[in-house]
This record gives C-alpha cells, structure tokens and sequence, in this order.
C-alpha cells in the first residue's frame, strides 16, 4: 500500500514538475517585465529539474540507461541555465548557451532509443536539433540571448510538445 502511495505521489510531482515548466518556460518567454521573467524562469527550471530527475531514476530501474541518462543530461542543463536566471538576459547568455547544447544531447538520448511513442520521439528530435544549433550559434559567438527570434524562439513550442509527450508517458505508466 505504501510503496503504491509513494509511486503515485512521485507521478503526481512528475506531471506538475513538467506542466509547470512548460507554462512557465513559455509564459517566461512572452512577458514584459524582466523580474517577473526571472521568476517564472527560476520556477520553470526547479520543477524541470525535479521532473526530469525522477524519470531518470525511473527509466534506469525499467533497464532503459539510454533514456534515463537523457533525462539526467537534461536535468543538469536545466540546472545550468537556472544559474543564470537571476542575471540579466544578456549576462545569461553564457549559461543558456551550455544548457542548450545539455538540452540537444538530453533531448536526443531520451528520443532516439524506441522507448517513448513516436510522436514524442519525434518532438524531441526535432527541440534537440533546433536547440544544438542555437547552442552552436551562442558558442560561435552569434548575438543570441534567450528570446531571439527565430532561434531559439520557435524550438520552444517542439520543447513543450516533448514535456506533453513525457506527462503522456508519466500519466500511463504502471
């Protein structure tokens, strides 16, 4: 009964972990004020980072090490860029650049094995690619900060899509 208790409390911090990060990640992109921006960020990272590193665990004791390294590589760049939050957004731009290139490779280990639906798969692929370019770009030295338009901009939206698909995969799991 406890251990039932305990499992449905972790899915449960999963999901919210998640959805919070996908709300406050996209709200964070699109409001004016630079405080309330750094707040809705910090959150967004704190609940990705807890989400992230329970899913590790969980798929490393299902066997899938691939996956469950994902998650843990995405944890620690969503812990990268938390660092950088509370600095002005163009100071960020240091932490944001290694958070996005720990987001591609994340991103790619938990979407290439077959583990997770296709469709989910598929978003993740497509937020990995996006994001290693932006990353490439930040380490060439391109002038991009966190709100750049197209990157990394519009790879937000497939990032969401892949958080969708892992609250889908949480929510069905025994």
């Amino acid at each position: 009964m406890m251990m039932g208790t305990m499992k449905n409390a972790l899915k449960f911090v999963v999901v919210a972990g998640l959805a919070v990060g996908a709300v406050g990640g996209m709200a964070g992109t699109v409001v004016a004020g630079d405080h309330l921006r750094d707040a809705l960020w910090a959150i967004d990272s704190v609940g990705l980072v807890v989400a992230t590193a329970i899913l590790s665990i969980s798929f490393f004791r299902k066997g899938c090490d691939a996956v469950a390294a994902g998650f843990l590589v995405f944890a620690l760049g969503e812990a990268v860029m938390l660092g950088g939050t509370a600095a002005s957004l163009e100071a960020s731009v240091p932490a944001f650049a290694a958070g996005t290139a720990l987001w591609a490779a994340g991103l790619l280990l938990t979407s290439v094995p077959g583990e997770l639906a296709a469709w989910v798969r598929g978003a993740g692929i497509v937020a990995a690619l996006l994001f290693a370019v932006t990353s490439g770009s930040l380490f060439r030295g391109d002038a991009v900060t966190p709100l750049s338009r197209p990157l990394p901009f519009f790879g937000y939206p497939f990032l969401v899509l892949t958080f969708a698909g892992w609250i889908w995969t949480a929510v069905k799991a025994n």
